[in-house]
């Protein structure tokens, strides 16, 4: 992040006690998220779960990993949502309120940059309850594993065949091609590890490590 974007950014902050997010990042580290919702709406759903698990170097520190369950404030869960991650309108009201559990991700995020598969969508997720609370969106860098996974297909090609062929990104085939572990999907702290282990698994395939 420029000097000029950070100082903009600081300048606007609404809350002081989150200045920790844009100091420089604890090296080679990095935080795996995951959200699961009330629906695929990014304007009207809402958060009924996140997992967050850190990343230091190669290591998926498994350790030191944050599990929230949420509590929509508007929308109830979808019917088709349910069948997915099996969180039921019972189930979520036991949650946080969301503002709480944005402050205890935040903090267990520190100014690392986020990694996820798909992560655009859990990042506008994050962001709609984010905004009112700092007057700013999360600033840490992004990191799109299905991007890395797009780049590292791309590489095996002949340099003419680069960026025309399909590739396959769905997370079940990416998870197998790479030879990692598939837990129970739809989770959000399985999904969070998984995309970890892909994270540090392509980074060296690309030769980031």
């Amino acid at each position: 992040m420029g000097k000029l974007k950070k100082g903009w950014l600081l300048y606007h902050l609404a809350d002081d006690n989150y200045r920790f997010m844009f100091e420089p990042p604890p090296p080679d580290e990095w935080v795996s998220l995951d959200c699961e919702t009330t629906g695929l709406d990014r304007r009207r759903d809402e958060i009924v779960s996140i997992g967050a698990v850190r990343i230091a170097g190669s290591r998926v520190l498994t350790s030191e990993r944050l599990e929230l369950l949420v509590r929509p404030e508007k929308r109830q869960v979808s019917a088709a949502a349910v069948k997915v991650h099996r969180l039921r309108e019972q189930d979520v009201a036991q949650g946080m309120a969301p503002e709480a559990a944005m402050a205890q991700l935040m903090r267990f995020i520190g100014s690392r940059p986020l990694v996820g598969y798909y992560l655009e969508f859990d990042v506008a997720m994050l962001n709609r309850v984010v905004w009112p609370m700092l007057g700013l969106r999360l600033p840490q860098p992004k990191i799109e594993v299905s991007a890395l996974y797009y780049e590292w297909k791309n590489r095996q090609l002949p340099a003419h065949e680069r960026g025309n062929r399909n590739v396959d990104l769905r997370f079940s085939t990416m998870l197998a091609d790479l030879e990692l572990p598939q837990y129970e999907a739809h989770d959000a702290m399985n999904d969070a590890v998984m995309a970890a282990l892909a994270f540090t698994k392509l980074r060296r395939l690309l030769g980031h490590t």
